[in-house]
C-alpha cells in the first residue's frame, strides 16, 4: 500500500514539473512574441492556454482522488495539499503568459517606440525562479526555496526600473501613451508571475514545517 501511495505520489510530482516546462515555454512565447511584433504566434499562445488549464485539472483530479484513496496523514497529506497549490498557482503563471501575449496583439506589429530591453531581462529572472522552484519542490529543500526572495527582489527592482523608464517616456512621447500602457501591462504581467513562482517556493516551505511562512517578509 505504501509503495503504490510512492508511486502515485512521484507521478504526480512528475506531472507538476512537466507543467512547469509547459509553462516557462508559454511565457518564452509570448516574450518573443512581443519583441517580433508577431501577432498571429502571439494567438496561437492564447489558445493554447485551454492545455495549462487542462493539466492543472489533471493535477487537481489525481491528488485528490489520492486523497481520497490512501487518506494520508501529516507530511504525506502535506505533499498532496502542497500539489494542489502548486497546480494552481503555474495555472495562474500561465495566464500570466497569456496576458503578455494578449497585450502583444493590442500593440500590433507596429511598436512605434523599442520595448525595453528590461522587458526581456525580467522574463529570464523569472525563468531562473522557476527552476528554483522546481530544484526547491522536487527535493523538498527549504534552503533552496529560501533563495526565491532575493531572486523575486531583482525581478521586483527591475520592473520598478521599466515603470519609471515608461514614465519617462509617455512625458515625451504623448502620442504613444497607449502603447507605452500596454508595454506596462507586460511588465506587470512577468512580475506577478514571479510573485506565483514565490507562492511555490513558500508551498515547500509549509511542506517541512507544517505553517505558511512568507518569503516576501
Amino acid at each position: 500500500m505504501r509503495q503504490m501511495f510512492e508511486d502515485d505520489l512521484k507521478e504526480i510530482k512528475m506531472n507538476i514539473e512537466a507543467f512547469a516546462e509547459e509553462v516557462k515555454t508559454a511565457l518564452i512565447r509570448a516574450v518573443d512574441c512581443l519583441y517580433e511584433g508577431n501577432v498571429k504566434e502571439a494567438g496561437k499562445i492564447i489558445e493554447d492556454d485551454a492545455k495549462l488549464d487542462e493539466r492543472e485539472t489533471e493535477i487537481n483530479e489525481k491528488a485528490i482522488l489520492l486523497i481520497a484513496k490512501q487518506q494520508p496523514v501529516a507530511k504525506d497529506l502535506r505533499r498532496l495539499i502542497v500539489a494542489l497549490r502548486i497546480a494552481t498557482d503555474l495555472e495562474r503563471m500561465g495566464d500570466h503568459a497569456r496576458n503578455v501575449a494578449k497585450a502583444t496583439i493590442q500593440l500590433g506589429d507596429d511598436h512605434g517606440i523599442p520595448i525595453p530591453d528590461e522587458i526581456d531581462g525580467m522574463k529570464k529572472i523569472a525563468l531562473e525562479m522557476v527552476d528554483t522552484s522546481m530544484t526547491a519542490f522536487e527535493y523538498e529543500d527549504i534552503s533552496i526555496a529560501s533563495k526565491l526572495a532575493d531572486v523575486d527582489n531583482r525581478l521586483d527592482d527591475t520592473f520598478g526600473y521599466v515603470v519609471k523608464d515608461l514614465l519617462n517616456r509617455s512625458a515625451v512621447n504623448t502620442e504613444q501613451i497607449q502603447h507605452i500602457m500596454q508595454v506596462s501591462y507586460i511588465a506587470r504581467y512577468i512580475e506577478r508571475f514571479g510573485d506565483h513562482v514565490t507562492n511555490i517556493g513558500e508551498s515547500v516551505l509549509y511542506l517541512n514545517k507544517g505553517k505558511m511562512i512568507s518569503l516576501n517578509d
